[in-house]
């Protein structure tokens, strides 16, 4: 793919994720508008807009394994781990807004989806086993308190450069989680 082509599909999803984030039922034709691009220019490249989300979905995926991959869950110390997934993850839910739960009949994709969820929760047993958490909270509690939280950082406070909110998020985390 040309420099300019692969500029102008990055500019394209990363338009689509946002404008689609906000109304479901944005046109192609208003992407395109506000990506900069004819309107045939995306239609040469999704035929549908079916293929438009599937491509948005992929590109959100890919970005949030790569924050995860990263964050190297598994060798780094827990919480220097904790920060760069944290940091990651509100990096690439701002830059792709759109949620995966939508994609949910995709096999690939729930596949996919499945797998980071067991990477952050094999972490988070990692953090319990190790002391960082507390062992006595229900089952997935500090999974969906970091969910929340990190969503809170990447959706409520987008003035807050992601290395920051990465800091509120993790010292949120461990003086609400932490052991006492």
């Amino acid at each position: 793919m040309r420099v300019d082509a692969a500029r102008n599909l990055e500019l394209v999803l990363t338009t689509a994720a946002r404008l689609l984030a906000r109304d479901p039922t944005t046109s192609i034709a208003a992407i395109a508008a506000e990506a900069g691009v004819d309107r045939r220019t995306v239609y040469n490249r999704f035929d549908s807009r079916e293929t438009l989300l599937a491509a948005i979905y992929q590109a959100r995926l890919d970005a949030v394994e790569k924050a995860v991959d990263d964050a190297r869950l598994t060798e780094a110390p827990v919480a220097v781990a904790l920060h760069r997934y944290v940091e990651g993850i509100i990096s690439a839910t701002r830059m792709w807004p759109v949620e995966l739960e939508r994609m949910r009949a995709d096999t690939e994709i729930r596949d996919r989806r499945g797998d980071i969820i067991q990477r952050v929760a094999d972490f988070i047993q990692r953090a319990i086993d190790e002391g960082v958490f507390r062992a006595d909270l229900p089952k997935g509690w500090i999974e969906s308190l970091l969910r929340h939280i990190v969503h809170v950082a990447a959706h409520e406070h987008p003035e807050i450069e992601a290395a920051q909110a990465a800091d509120f998020v993790v010292d949120s985390l461990l003086r609400g989680a932490g052991q006492t």
